[in-house]
């Protein structure tokens, strides 16, 4: 029975994926550690380098639990950042009514795919094909050369350092190093604990995890199965919208071919985090941490020196083959214990 609830708790593939990050994590501070990777910074360094993907796996975890997916999200992040830069240099836009845009513009992309997908029933990953087409095509029509943020706000916003009070370090001149975040990582948090409670605590929430895990119950238990994959979707615009600009808070520019690939790094790091591909189980604290594996991933990397970074994408595959074969394990343990 213990085991049973266990499994029922949707909380096994969370454990393995946390179990897994504390390992890798671990042997990277035991191997390098006369390189202080062991350092607070190190570890505050993984936020830093993907908050923009910690906000874009959140929006894919919504996506996934509902049984969809959005392959659009690596060209919306790539329009958003050309957007911006194009906007604020090429035609003189505040930094504030610029951002508040391209959110806006990352809403009504969400809405139109939601709709496609939940009220005329077209396949997500064909309107998300076409989303991802149209979205790249028009970062190119708004420029095919590289922008430049020079916009002294969003500078100000992008290289502000938040200090920790604690974990400093002193460097070999005798000077206290604090550590610190910058306001794209608490972006990516704050939008992290908003839809982790969403997703526990609401009724739209519990609608979401009902929807993916079988929509004709859904239907039967009188829930508006075509409303709730609209707001998904919406929601999900808005979030890719959103990790655009926190990305752009690190390049501080846009160009046509930045961010490819994005969509299948944010849907890997769901997997690998706990979530179904199948839909109705899902947890965005499991999607941060497959974040976090892909980053200490290209953290070893950086601190091996010698290795090619394509070596982060063939570990990730085979992490990814390895929770899809862990996922139908567990799929299948749970179906033949609710047989019994």
């Amino acid at each position: 029975m213990k085991i049973k609830n266990k499994l029922d708790s949707n909380t096994f593939l969370l454990f393995i994926t946390i179990t897994l990050f504390i390992l890798m994590y671990g042997t990277g501070v035991l191997i390098f550690r006369n390189k202080n990777f062991g350092n607070l910074q190190v570890f505050l360094n993984l936020f830093i380098s993907n908050a923009g993907l910690i906000v874009a796996a959140v929006g894919m975890t919504i996506v996934l639990i509902t049984g969809g997916i959005d392959i659009s999200i690596g060209s919306v992040v790539a329009m958003t950042c050309m957007l911006l830069a194009w906007m604020m240099e090429k035609k003189g836009i505040g930094a504030i009514t610029a951002i508040f845009i391209v959110l806006v513009t990352g809403i009504v992309f969400g809405l139109v795919q939601g709709w496609l997908i939940a009220y005329l029933n077209i396949q997500p990953f064909i309107v998300t094909l076409a989303g991802m087409f149209f979205a790249r095509g028009m970062t190119a029509m708004i420029s095919t050369e590289m922008i430049t943020i020079k916009n002294e706000t969003f500078l100000a916003m992008s290289k502000a350092k938040i200090y920790l009070p604690f974990g400093g370090t002193v460097n070999r001149k005798g000077i206290l190093i604090q550590p610190y975040l910058y306001p794209s990582v608490v972006i990516g948090l704050l939008v992290l604990v908003l839809v982790y409670l969403l997703l526990k605590y609401t009724r739209f929430g519990r609608s979401i995890y009902a929807v993916g895990g079988n929509e004709q119950s859904a239907l039967l238990m009188g829930l508006n199965v075509k409303k709730t994959k609209l707001k998904v979707y919406i929601i999900n615009g808005f979030l890719a919208a959103l990790a655009g600009f926190v990305f752009c808070l690190n390049t501080s520019g846009g160009f046509v071919e930045q961010a490819k690939g994005f969509e299948m790094e944010a849907i890997a790091s769901a997997v690998i985090g706990g979530t179904l591909l199948t839909g109705g189980v899902g947890n965005v604290i499991g999607s941060l941490f497959g974040v976090l594996i892909k980053g200490t991933i290209e953290t070893f990397i950086t601190f091996q020196g010698t290795l090619s970074s394509w070596w982060t994408k063939i570990v990730i595959a085979a992490l990814l083959c390895f929770f899809i074969v862990l996922q139908s394990v567990f799929v299948a343990a749970k179906d033949k214990l609710r047989g019994k």
